[in-house]
């Protein structure tokens, strides 16, 4: 009986579209939306399909994805869906007793409030920049009293330059979309004093400061590993150049000299005459290694006619 009933539901819907007029609907993500018509009895349709129907005074939700979110108002006999998402986005349709009405809802990004920072300031005017962050459809208005003095059809930053004598009046930025507004008051005299020019930036200062936050943050974590490493760098070549200074002292210890000996014969007078050639044939270089406080005793052969000799270390 239900399908029965749905069936002839949606055949009225289908028919009845083909001639009313679609109203157009706008809302804001995370916002609601009521729609205009009162409903009694009747049923609720979401891209055709019903997802909620009021007999006897009472809604029942027939998509679980609703619960929570679609409400009727029994005074008003209103519809209104909260929480809006953006796949919320579509044709809803009114099905009642004595009418039918659609809407055709979109639901879009949530826009911020402008910020307002001070261009220029000279002795005849100053020149003031309104901009936001991007989102869908958004559009930037200056209003000077009750009237727009300057309008932009995208969210590209929009400026206006006021006169000294028209400094009294009111002004304001207002950032729009199809669904909602967001105004910001601009005090001019605050705005585009000289000491403020720089100061007066709304969010953009709030931006801009913390891009500078980070940029410093990351230069001082390079200086810090800089010169952590310049500091490892010469404590490493220091003890280097320490290991190989002690290696050096070690390895002077170590002196070679030469040790000659002469012939026993040549010492008892029979030496030849210094001045004619030395027979070199019975002469011996010895090397030794000397150290402190040794003595070294060398005892040769009689045969080898060589003294024995005791030789003391010098170096001792």
């Amino acid at each position: 009986m239900e399908a029965q009933m749905t069936t002839v539901v949606l055949l009225i819907v289908i028919i009845s579209s083909a001639t009313a007029e679609v109203k157009n609907l706008a809302g804001t993500e995370g916002g609601s939306i009521t729609l205009p018509d009162p409903v009694k009895f009747g049923f609720f349709l979401f891209k055709g399909t019903i997802i909620a129907m009021v007999e006897n005074g009472q809604i029942r939700i027939l998509k679980t994805i609703f619960n929570g979110r679609l409400f009727w108002n029994e005074t008003t006999g209103l519809f209104t869906v909260r929480g809006l998402q953006r796949n919320d986005s579509g044709i809803y349709t009114i099905d009642a007793q004595n009418f039918t009405a659609s809407y055709q809802l979109k639901v879009y990004e949530s826009i911020q409030t402008p910020a307002v920072t001070t261009l220029n300031v000279s002795a005849e005017s100053c020149t003031l920049l309104c901009l936001v962050e991007k989102a869908e459809e958004t559009t930037l208005s200056w209003y000077k009293d009750e009237d727009v003095v300057n309008h932009s059809s995208s969210a590209l930053p929009l400026p206006y330059t006021v006169d000294k004598q028209h400094f009294n009046s009111s002004y304001r930025c207002v950032a729009a979309n199809p669904a909602e507004e967001k105004t910001l008051p601009v005090n001019v005299h605050t705005s585009c004093s000289e000491q403020d020019a720089t100061d007066n930036r709304g969010n953009t200062d709030s931006w801009g400061r913390r891009h500078y936050i980070i940029v410093i943050c990351v230069v001082l974590t390079v200086i810090v590993v800089l010169v952590a490493f310049i500091i490892k760098y010469k404590y490493l070549d220091k003890t280097k150049r320490t290991t190989m200074h002690t290696q050096d002292a070690v390895n002077s210890d170590v002196l070679y000299t030469d040790i000659l000996t002469t012939d026993r014969h040549t010492q008892e007078g029979n030496s030849p005459d210094s001045s004619g050639p030395v027979d070199r044939a019975n002469l011996t270089t010895v090397y030794d290694k000397l150290e402190a406080h040794r003595m070294v005793s060398i005892h040769t052969d009689p045969a080898d006619h060589v003294y024995d000799q005791t030789i003391d270390c010098p170096y001792a």
